[in-house]
């Protein structure tokens, strides 16, 4: 078996060109999703907002500038093959070319080093990473860019089994009721059911990272997202809260074995810009 030799400077330079793309251009799967929502929508203001959105994003594009001013906190999914030797810091590598690509772009800087003493770290890292290990000798990088409008307008609970499946799904409703107009709908949903405290948290964060293209692997989940969505574009909540049908562009959802006593289930809010990209090196 060979070993593949890595240099990070590979990785820190994707991260930085990677920086432009993930702030500045809509991925195709949510821009399509926002198209089918126009084509569907027959509120009139509500099909101005969608409007106004896909005409933000093209000019974001052409232009190279942020479709938000929230251009987010960094989160990063590195999955590295069984057969990689890191040759350097690959943490390090990434908060490098963020701190290259943020400053190149100029994009907001929006982490502070201490949430209570709130000081600026003036080059939006340090970046939040989850590292996989996976077979091969590969190493794939899945960015998002997070804004808080909708980050703060998630939620988890600590559910019982006996609430069952509709527990999960009052608490999906009702989660994305609360969060109306204040997380910039149409919302993506991600949703995290299973595993502990921690985990149930960062599978709904890693649901987000997943084209809406694709649903969950097991017929029982992806015909949950489907009913789940429906569910929450009748809350006629709307684009930007004005009415309408489009409440939430897709729900994605993520399951990990638990505990026999818990259900844990998270509910991670993504507003209209779901910024994600991915690379593979």
């Amino acid at each position: 078996m060979s070993v593949r030799e890595f240099d990070v400077a590979i990785l820190r330079d994707a991260v930085e060109e990677l920086c432009c793309k993930l702030a500045c251009v809509l991925p195709d799967d949510i821009r399509d999703a926002i198209e089918q929502a126009l084509e569907q929508e027959d509120g009139t203001v509500a099909r101005q907002v969608l409007e106004d959105l896909l005409l933000n994003c093209e000019i974001a594009a052409e232009e190279s500038v942020p479709m938000c001013q929230d251009t987010g906190m960094v989160v990063a999914f590195l999955d590295v093959g069984f057969d990689v030797s890191f040759l350097g810091d690959p943490y390090e590598a990434i908060n490098e070319g963020v701190r290259r690509g943020y400053k190149k772009h100029v994009l907001r800087m929006s982490v502070v080093s201490d949430p209570l003493r709130r000081v600026n770290t003036g080059d939006n890292t340090p970046v939040m990473v989850t590292t996989r290990l996976v077979p091969g000798d590969r190493v794939t990088i899945t960015m998002l860019c997070k804004g808080f409008g909708s980050e703060n307008m998630s939620r988890l609970a600590m559910l019982l089994p006996a609430d069952g499946e509709e527990g999960v799904r009052k608490f999906v409703i009702d989660t994305v009721a609360k969060a109306g107009p204040n997380a910039c709908p149409p919302f993506v949903i991600g949703i995290g059911i299973g595993g502990t405290f921690d985990q149930v948290a960062l599978a709904a964060k890693r649901a987000l990272a997943r084209p809406l293209t694709e649903s969950n692997v097991d017929p029982f989940y992806a015909a949950m997202e489907q009913s789940l969505l429906a569910e929450i574009n009748e809350l006629g909540i709307g684009p930007q809260g004005f009415g309408g049908r489009a409440t939430a562009l897709g729900v994605a959802i993520e399951v990990l074995p638990t505990h026999i006593a818990g259900l844990p289930v998270a509910v991670n809010i993504n507003c209209h810009a779901a910024r994600h990209i991915q690379e593979v090196l």
